[in-house]
């Protein structure tokens, strides 16, 4: 699979789409989840699949039907680049070690500058993120985490009634 995800991450180079994940599901489905800043419109979803068809003919990938589609609004989030991009939004993140009893923590994701640039200057891989929650009410924390440390990510926004984010 991780041969896939790189051949499809190599087909979409230069075409201003980010590849957030390949996956293969029942009855031969293949399904491509694409990002971009700005969202993604249905024509980033059709060039995508033009291009992967031919891409995926030419290498033999075997499958049925081809979904190509947005990751929604709980985007995953993986990558340190990921994060970066999406600080100063709501995320919910869950731990791989329970801390004080809680994997699961929802907030607003910080980049610390300072520690940022220490990392880099230093030669460190591992940027450490920060998670503003309210931990009681009216009283806000701050959790200090690598990716390394937690399992899963997603954008978690808060959606009103009429659809709209806050």
């Amino acid at each position: 699979m991780a041969d896939l995800f790189a051949l499809t991450e190599e087909a979409l180079a230069g075409m201003d789409v980010e590849l957030v994940d390949v996956e293969r599901a029942a009855l031969g489905l293949l399904r491509v989840t694409i990002d971009r800043v700005g969202g993604v419109r249905i024509e980033d979803c059709e060039q995508v699949s033009r291009q992967l068809s031919r891409v995926y003919e030419v290498e033999n990938i075997d499958y049925k039907r081809l979904e190509v589609g947005s990751p929604g609004v709980d985007r995953p989030l993986r990558t340190e680049a990921e994060f970066r991009r999406f600080a100063g939004e709501r995320i919910e993140i869950k731990l791989r070690e329970a801390l004080d009893g809680r994997k699961v923590f929802s907030g607003t994701l910080t980049v610390p500058e300072d520690e940022a640039a220490a990392d880099a200057a230093a030669g460190m891989h591992k940027t450490v993120f920060g998670l503003e929650f309210e931990a009681k009410k009216n009283e806000v924390q701050v959790l200090n985490f690598t990716v390394e440390d937690i399992e899963r990510a997603k954008l978690d926004p808060v959606l009103d009634f009429k659809g709209k984010k806050r």
